[in-house]
């Protein structure tokens, strides 16, 4: 047996996990077996008191009986992809909130997107993806710049791997045989000196291939909507990487199971497998159980960085 005083914070569960043992129930019933009835713990850990810890003997014991919950086999489903026929719209809402201590400002972009199945092709499946419907709520002469640049390459040609992880993002043979045509529109439409400048480095970007795709994979619906979320689960849990913000930082996210009781839809929850001081992340994924793909996504992250907090609220709802 183990004395531990019990630190702020700290629950049945995370003292669990440190000991290895699987099923924190065992620990509150070795504690009260052992400990004077003072101590008796009756729902939550009060911090500075004593718990008394199995030794690794005991916990190999504990773990035998197989029964911890996270073992569920709901609680560790092998997520399909089976994207065939596959075609939906979905609405998407990008929120940026941008604070330090003397200002605090926001902006929102909001659009949809088509997203088509299209062919499986040498054991990758082949995407076709549009955006279109672009609203910042400003209507600025740069934002609608972007926003019709990005209509003109419609539609993106997403490659994935069998799992729906990735694999590149390109423009189609007719986009790049039209693109002559799509720059000289783009500059009649928007003569101004600095669409000029913007025009000139999307070109530089487009004609780059790796460039583009390079840049395409950190397009906040891409990266998240075709994210490693089906990655296999072990004891309740999943693990992939992510970027968030501005700088692109990688962290890697711990996902779970909300609810065991689930039929057609299942729901994903995402935190960071490790706290980090200055990124806070939460996610929400809830895909159809039969295909594995997507229906709602809800992300909310902070970075604070150089006495800036920047915060983004992502969704992304389907319509159709």
């Amino acid at each position: 047996m183990i004395v531990h005083f019990i630190l702020s914070g700290e629950t049945l569960e995370s003292i669990s996990e440190e000991i290895h043992l699987e099923n924190p129930k065992y620990l509150k019933e070795f504690h009260n077996t052992h400990c004077a009835r003072e101590d008796i713990i009756q729902d939550t850990l009060i911090p500075g008191k004593k718990l008394i810890i199995p030794g690794i003997n005991k916990v190999r014991e504990y773990n035998s009986l197989n029964d911890a919950p996270f073992k569920n086999p709901k609680l560790n489903p092998e997520i399909p992809f089976s994207p065939e026929n596959f075609s939906r719209i979905y609405a998407v809402v990008n929120k940026e909130l941008y604070e330090n201590e003397l200002e605090k400002r926001h902006a929102v972009l909001t659009y949809t997107v088509s997203l088509k199945w299209m062919r499986n092709e040498n054991g990758f499946h082949i995407f076709h993806l549009f955006k279109n419907n672009f609203s910042d709520g400003q209507g600025n002469m740069m934002t609608d710049l972007a926003s019709e640049s990005i209509r003109s390459l419609n539609p993106l040609e997403i490659k994935t791997d069998l799992k729906g992880n990735l694999v590149s993002i390109q423009l189609t043979q007719q986009t790049m045989d039209h693109f002559e045509k799509i720059m000289k529109r783009l500059s009649d439409l928007f003569p101004d000196k600095y669409a000029e400048i913007y025009l000139d480095e999307f070109e530089r970007a487009v004609r780059k291939r790796s460039i583009f795709n390079s840049r395409m994979k950190n397009d906040v619906f891409i990266k998240n909507y075709f994210a490693s979320l089906r990655n296999p689960f072990a004891n309740g849990k999943s693990f992939f990487q992510q970027s968030v913000g501005e700088e692109n930082t990688d962290i890697t996210l711990q996902q779970k199971i909300e609810n065991p009781e689930y039929n057609n839809e299942i729901v994903i929850l995402q935190n960071p497998q490790y706290s980090e001081s200055d990124i806070e992340f939460s996610g929400k994924y809830t895909l159809y159980t039969k295909t594995g793909l997507i229906k709602n996504i809800d992300l909310h992250y902070t970075v604070f960085q150089f006495g800036f907090k920047n915060s983004s609220f992502f969704t992304v709802s389907e319509l159709s």
